[in-house]
């Protein structure tokens, strides 16, 4: 962009008087899943009380399962999308025949279960993320990381997870904990993932690019009660599909050998929940009272072990990943300059880069146009976007457009713009730049360098990276743990993490001939 335009757009907001505007954002963990503050509106009319099937008393809910059905399907694609799907068929295969085999053993499917909850069909996903997390949604909705498919050490830990979230739905507790939300908050929900903050209002919902329904789903944090009935559920269902339950206990250890190495909360998974010490005790006394009527109980350690080999562990470089100072992704062929001082959150659908003030930000996602001026016409013509100028620009020898404008937010509050589309490879890319308008000036040219500075990718090693993976070895010898952790490791990952991932310590001297968990490219 010539630097002519640039003053010109400088002294056009110079000229502007509005009102402060604070951006704050997600605190990002290493985890760097991010989700919206949103806040929804249940009316107290809606509420009713129906049978419990765990109880078969009476309850409050704020829907019918009608209705909880129909917010798990419309909410499950806003979360694949969010998210992405982990694609691998035979690994997909085998979580939904754990899973169904747990399920067979609930609360949903027994003789005198009504049919409305015996005939619902579950929907069992595996999401592309390293975050240790499972969670349910209302209706029959089934979620698992491979990161937490990675920490996990046999079939029976896999079954006691699925029958903790399978335990969520059929109690009902997203349902439940609306109606005490809205008795104790006025009628308001609202909370936010992982203790963060966000943008506001429609800011954040079309920039993190999560729907309003499927956040607020996410956003009803389970009370200890529920967490409660789950755990006793999850080993109750474990336990009667013929898994050893017990073993669900050495999991909340690895959860708790987590939390202590990360020194911070932890993982999401069940984060609610006493701490994993407390959870680790409890299971095992629950665990126990099955164990005299449920005859030949398995651990199925080495066909779990088979089945996520293979699984890409940690973070999958050919999504995108930053290095000295440039963000790369092979799969799509580009890179771009990373600011100094910006965090980079980089989601299936977009990247954010977020200003290590939190006074500005910057997000890249790919749009839907046959050139980057047909997209720049497109985004000036948004309803509340008052354009200042725009243009014909460059990235390098790439042809881009440029829109610079100020936008409102619906509290009145305006802030500037700076949208920059650029075409590469068949497909057009979009980099919008906002910062508050008194902080403007300051980022716009970060912004148009980080835009002006995308490019094709060419660098053969960067091309050709691969991502790490879960190799099974066996024990060639009797000897500790750490002699069998070799050297090459993921970057950023220690030997004690390899030993967490496996349920050792370093020191555990491991017998000849155990299968063991390894990271290898």
């Amino acid at each position: 962009m010539a630097d002519r335009k640039k003053e010109d757009r400088n002294n056009s907001f110079s000229e502007l008087h509005m009102a402060n505007y604070r951006f704050a954002m997600f605190h990002v963990e290493r985890f760097r899943l991010i989700l919206p503050l949103l806040a929804v509106v249940f009316l107290c009319s809606a509420c009713s009380v129906q049978r419990s099937v765990i109880t078969g008393n009476q309850r409050a809910y704020a829907y019918t399962w009608a209705q909880e059905r129909q917010l798990g399907q419309q909410s499950d694609p806003q979360i694949v999308a969010q998210y992405g799907a982990y694609e691998d068929p035979e690994l997909q295969a085998y979580v939904e025949e754990v899973a169904q085999r747990v399920l067979a053993q609930s609360h949903l499917r027994r003789p005198d279960t009504p049919a409305e909850f015996k005939n619902t069909p579950f929907t069992v996903r595996i999401l592309d993320s390293p975050v240790v997390n499972a969670f349910a949604l209302p209706g029959g909705y089934i979620y698992v990381t491979r990161g937490i498919l990675s920490h996990l050490d046999n079939e029976a830990q896999l079954a006691v997870v699925l029958g903790h979230e399978i335990g969520h739905v059929a109690a009902r507790h997203a349902s439940q904990q609306a109606v005490t939300q809205q008795i104790g908050q006025l009628g308001v929900v609202g909370g936010a993932i992982l203790g963060a903050a966000v943008l506001g209002g429609e800011a954040a919902e079309s920039i993190l690019n999560i729907g309003s329904q499927a956040a607020q789903l996410l956003t009803l944090r389970y009370g200890r009660g529920a967490e409660r009935e789950s755990d006793d559920l999850g080993v109750e269902y474990a336990s009667l599909a013929g898994y050893e339950a017990a073993e669900g206990a050495k999991f909340f250890e690895t959860l708790q050998r987590i939390n202590e190495r990360e020194g911070a909360e932890l993982p999401t998974f069940l984060s609610t929940h006493p701490d994993p010490g407390a959870r680790k005790e409890t299971i095992q006394q629950i665990a126990t009272q099955y164990d005299t009527q449920i005859q030949n109980q398995v651990v199925e350690r080495e066909r779990y072990l088979r089945a996520v080999e293979g699984t890409v562990f940690g973070e999958n470089p050919r999504q995108g990943f930053v290095e000295n100072g440039v963000f790369y992704h092979p799969d799509l062929r580009f890179r771009f300059p990373v600011p100094r001082g910006f965090q980079v959150v980089n989601q299936p659908q977009q990247v954010v880069l977020v200003a290590s003030d939190q006074q500005a930000l910057q997000y890249f996602q790919i749009v839907e146009a046959s050139s980057a001026q047909a997209a720049a016409t497109r985004f000036a013509q948004q309803q509340g976007l008052r354009v200042v100028d725009s243009g014909a620009a460059r990235s390098g020898s790439l042809p881009a457009y440029f829109v610079l404008a100020e936008g409102q937010l619906q509290s009145g509050q305006k802030v500037g713009v700076l949208a920059y589309f650029v075409e590469h490879e068949g497909r057009v890319y979009r980099f919008t730049g906002l910062a508050t308008t008194e902080r403007f000036n300051q980022y716009d040219d970060v912004f148009s360098d980080v835009a002006q500075g995308f490019a094709p990718l060419t660098d053969a090693r960067i091309l050709g990276i691969k991502p790490w993976t879960i190799k099974i070895i066996t024990a060639s010898r009797t000897a500790p743990f750490r002699a069998f952790v070799p050297e090459s490791l993921p970057e950023g990952v220690t030997p004690e993490d390899i030993a967490i991932i496996n349920q050792v310590q370093l020191d555990t001297s491991i017998p000849a001939g155990t299968l063991l968990k390894i990271p290898s490219r």
